[in-house]
């Protein structure tokens, strides 16, 4: 048995990370007789609980689960040569890294998605951790909602405004809460 391939998909809100997932999902299901899961946290409710959504439009069928071991029980079965996709990995804890590792060393071709820096500009330790195991890691970025520059940052909005330095980390939300922002147009107030 040969290990399976990691790649990372990672980048600021807005980047195309999950939009890129579904492709490469749909395009590793053109192989005759593979394998395919797409999972997702329980966190991320935006699109349901059975469904990823890129913001523009693609979507593939997902299971939602409340931690990294139930991807690795609902993947027992799977055969060498599945591809398994994992959507958001910044909602999971850090035992996201072994399960990762245990479905590559099994054989199974896994693709992550997520954001690799927080509100604050500061890394993801969970991405970063995954990222650092991963063959190939695909970085995304968007255009700035402020100027139309290349954007690699997320910036957090509360009420319209700038998310201050010592917001919550992680919150779940979409274009109301968030803007890709370039770096002269990313503001953290402290």
């Amino acid at each position: 048995m040969s290990r399976g391939e990691i790649t990372a998909l990672v980048g600021c809100m807005s980047s195309g990370k999950s939009g890129t997932l579904i492709v490469h999902l749909k395009k590793a299901a053109y192989v005759k007789n593979r394998r395919l899961m797409l999972f997702k946290h329980t966190k991320d409710s935006r699109s349901g609980d059975d469904t990823v959504v890129s913001r523009d439009g693609k979507s593939h069928k997902a299971i939602a689960v409340n931690n990294a071991q139930e991807i690795l029980d609902r993947a027992s079965d799977l055969p060498e040569k599945s591809v398994v996709g994992i959507d958001e990995v910044q909602f999971f804890d850090d035992s996201l890294v072994h399960v990762v590792q245990a479905l590559a060393n099994r054989g199974i071709v896994v693709f992550f998605s997520g954001l690799d820096t927080d509100f604050r500009g500061e890394p993801f330790r969970l991405t970063a951790m995954l990222m650092s195991r991963a063959d190939k890691v695909e970085r995304q970025d968007a255009v700035c909602m402020v100027c139309g520059e290349r954007a690699t940052l997320s910036q957090r909005l509360i009420d319209g405004q700038p998310a201050p330095y010592d917001s919550e980390t992680i919150a779940v939300g979409g274009d109301e809460m968030y803007e890709a922002r370039c770096y002269n147009c990313h503001v953290v107030p402290c």
